[in-house]
């Protein structure tokens, strides 16, 4: 396998197209906060100051993520693993971050350039109750850009479609497949999993 070298990539890809560039916006319009609002997911990534690289979900209600400002966004932080490799990169690193919002239904996404910082605010915090309690931490975002990718990717994906959704037996449950990897917890069946997820939202 050889390596491209960035003349190569030219050679092959043409120049992006003037729309193209211009739809970068240095702030969240109408438009960028309208989807924000309706948006019950999206991908944070982050780069750690070792060069590392973290992309993890996020979910919660429509509009989970607050827009505050024309560049400014509040993200709570719930429940998970308790890694918090997104947050040690923040927090150790440059801060830089990205986000990728999805909206079920719709096949473009919004792609948002900042720097993230994080905060565990009472006030705040007790602004964003979700699911019966507040969240441990919120990210706040300081917008650099923001623009909408257009919906190739998740045209080609299926990923709306419901012919394309999978049945949820056809793959082991997340406790069986740390179980087989790891030897350690319980190989939970999924409906075991799941009513233990519901009770940590």
């Amino acid at each position: 396998m050889t390596e491209f070298q960035p003349c190569e990539l030219t050679a092959i890809y043409p120049e992006p197209t003037d729309r193209v560039i211009a739809k970068a916006r240095p702030s969240l319009d109408a438009h960028a906060r309208r989807f924000i609002e309706m948006s019950p997911f999206c991908v944070l990534a982050t780069s750690g100051s070792d060069g590392s690289v973290d992309a993890s979900p996020r979910g919660g209600t429509p509009g989970f993520v607050h827009v505050t400002g024309a560049n400014s966004l509040l993200m709570p932080d719930r429940s998970g693993n308790n890694r918090i490799d997104s947050f040690r990169n923040i927090v150790e690193g440059s801060g830089l971050l990205q986000l990728i919002f999805f909206v079920p239904g719709i096949d473009e996404t919004l792609r948002v350039d900042g720097r993230g910082m994080v905060t565990a605010d009472s006030k705040l915090m007790a602004e964003m109750v979700e699911f019966g309690k507040p969240p441990r931490a919120v990210l706040a975002v300081d917008v650099k850009e923001a623009y909408f990718h257009c919906g190739k990717a998740l045209m080609r994906s299926k990923l709306w479609t419901a012919e394309n959704r999978v049945k949820r037996d056809v793959f082991p449950s997340i406790a069986e497949v740390i179980h087989d990897q790891t030897g350690l917890g319980e190989p939970e069946k999924q409906d075991a999993v799941a009513a233990r997820y519901a009770t940590q939202l």
